[in-house]
């Protein structure tokens, strides 16, 4: 079984025959369980990277990665190295970064992971922030992947991601941009707790299957409700309500204020004491003391301060 030995001093006669260029290779293949996957990400032909980890197996005398149920799997002596490979990239990244005073001015993109409901309430809060600074940044907005978006971070693809606060990885950080709460919306006059649970349900979610958000905060205190229908936008769910008077959609009540609302729609509190909705940004933890990185994340804590305890 192979070892690794922690040594105080370098041995610089074995760097003639080691190719940095082979470790971010089994980083890519060890994230995305997949050769196929890892030059997608890498820009690379799948001959390259299949060229480059038969390469390191070589040179490690190890098989790295086998493949099980079509995924490339790591062995032990993987997933004992890949930590400190991940952290020696890192800091040759970090020192090889350009060391000049930062300026603001010499940021030209902000690349961000977004859930499609979210992305209103923050685009054009951030696009009219930036340009009341007068800087010429080119915003992207793609679609947010929670299976991918961890890897996105880390190989710096996106900058942050913005979705509801969850646990991703001891390696990404978490802050609350926007703190928001449930409300009701149906056709009908009055809305209780009685009323609430004897309705039919009009859900939102982007998945196939799932528990909804807000159903694992209700099925906490011991109730449940019956689904109508499940759809993927809240504008959908809207259009739904209009024409079916007795169906009640939940929705946080930021997100339906950047929506079209029919005069036929009533807004209720929730009956429950459901608990708020954290909608924050994640960031890779190593670029915490990245200037580049530190302006633009204090930047988006402004242009959102002012949502802190707005809905308590």
């Amino acid at each position: 079984m192979n070892h690794i030995h922690n040594q105080n001093s370098l041995d610089l006669s074995v760097f003639h025959r080691i190719d940095i260029n082979l470790y971010p290779v089994f980083i890519a293949i060890y994230q995305q369980n997949s050769i196929t996957q890892a030059a997608h990400l890498l820009c690379v032909s799948q001959s390259a990277v299949s060229h480059a980890l038969q390469r390191l197996r070589l040179l490690l005398k190890d098989d790295l990665f086998v493949r099980h149920h079509q995924k490339m799997r790591p062995t032990p002596f993987a997933e004992q190295i890949y930590p400190h490979i991940l952290q020696a990239l890192a800091l040759l990244q970090k020192l090889s970064e350009p060391q000049q005073s930062f300026n603001p001015s010499m940021v030209k993109s902000l690349r961000i992971a977004i859930h499609d409901e979210i992305e209103p309430l923050v685009f054009p809060k951030l696009f009219k922030h930036f340009q009341n600074l007068n800087l010429d940044i080119e915003f992207l907005s793609s679609k947010l992947d929670r299976k991918t978006v961890q890897t996105e971070l880390v190989t710096q693809q996106i900058d942050f991601a913005i979705d509801l606060q969850q646990n991703y990885a001891h390696n990404i950080e978490f802050k609350t941009l926007i703190q928001d709460k449930f409300v009701v919306c149906s056709q009908q006059k009055n809305m209780n707790k009685q009323l609430y649970f004897a309705a039919k349900h009009v859900g939102v979610s982007s998945r196939r299957t799932g528990v909804l958000l807000e159903d694992s905060f209700i099925q906490q205190q011991n109730f449940s409700r019956e689904l109508l229908l499940r759809c993927q936008h809240y504008s959908t769910a809207l259009q739904i309500l209009e024409s079916n008077p007795n169906a009640v959609l939940t929705i946080p009540q930021e997100v339906l204020s950047h929506l079209s609302i029919s005069n036929q729609i009533c807004i209720f509190q929730h009956p429950l004491d459901l608990p708020l909705i954290n909608i924050g940004m994640f960031w890779f933890k190593d670029l915490e003391l990245n200037s580049r990185h530190t302006f633009l994340r204090n930047e988006l804590l402004h242009v959102f301060k002012h949502f802190e305890n707005k809905t308590t």
